[in-house]
């Protein structure tokens, strides 16, 4: 039991996203090339998930999204969301962040829109912000050829800490010498070929 338990729990270790019973099932019966109960699966996730209740582990298995997945125990989270949120800031890159500001306050906005405002060229900007979940697609305008509408997310008002979209700031909360948005362009032409399908975590060298 515990030889299958170990390869279970690498599965869940392993898993992006809550892991099925059936899933691990599937694995474990195309890899030994033989049925493995489903009764056998269940229990070895029992026992693991009574494993790391154990306060010598800062994790655990958590039953959820009807599945199986490894999260950290609440006790934890301030300091990892504050290490999420530096390193994340890090990450994000002028040419980004005048990029969101402007979806942020123009939204529903096409990208020929955007363009329009910063004077230079979006596509690696909003793909580096489709990435980190700050925008999503919203639809499609009704222009000619119905260009993609972007918006902000969830994500973005988690990211900038705040609860609704009337908690940014409006113009007058900006003082003149702050309110220099697009002054001072970084263009997107400094971005290489080379940089884009380098890891995501060098971004913030850009």
């Amino acid at each position: 039991m515990d030889f299958l338990q170990n390869h279970i729990e690498s599965i869940v270790f392993c898993a992006a996203e809550p892991v099925k019973v059936e899933e691990i099932r599937a694995c474990l019966s195309e890899m030994f090339e033989a049925d493995i109960p489903e009764e056998d699966v269940q229990n070895a996730l029992d026992a693991l998930l009574q494993k790391y209740t154990s306060e010598t582990y800062p994790f655990q298995i958590y039953k959820t999204g009807g599945g199986y997945q490894f999260l950290t125990k609440p006790a934890y989270q301030s300091s990892l969301s504050i290490f999420l949120k530096q390193k994340s800031k890090k990450r994000l890159s002028t040419s980004a962040l005048e990029t969101v500001a402007i979806i942020a306050y123009k939204q529903p906005i096409t990208k020929h829109q955007v363009e329009q405002i910063r004077g230079v060229n979006c596509d690696y900007a909003i793909q580096k912000l489709l990435e980190k979940e700050l925008i999503e697609i919203k639809g499609k305008s009704d222009g000619i050829g119905r260009p993609v509408l972007y918006g902000t997310s969830n994500k973005f008002m988690e990211y900038f800490g705040i609860n609704d979209l009337r908690d940014l700031p409006t113009p007058k909360d900006f003082t003149k010498e702050e309110n220099t948005i697009g002054d001072e362009i970084e263009t997107d032409k400094d971005f290489t070929p080379v940089q884009k399908s380098a890891d995501s975590n060098t971004e913030n060298k850009s």
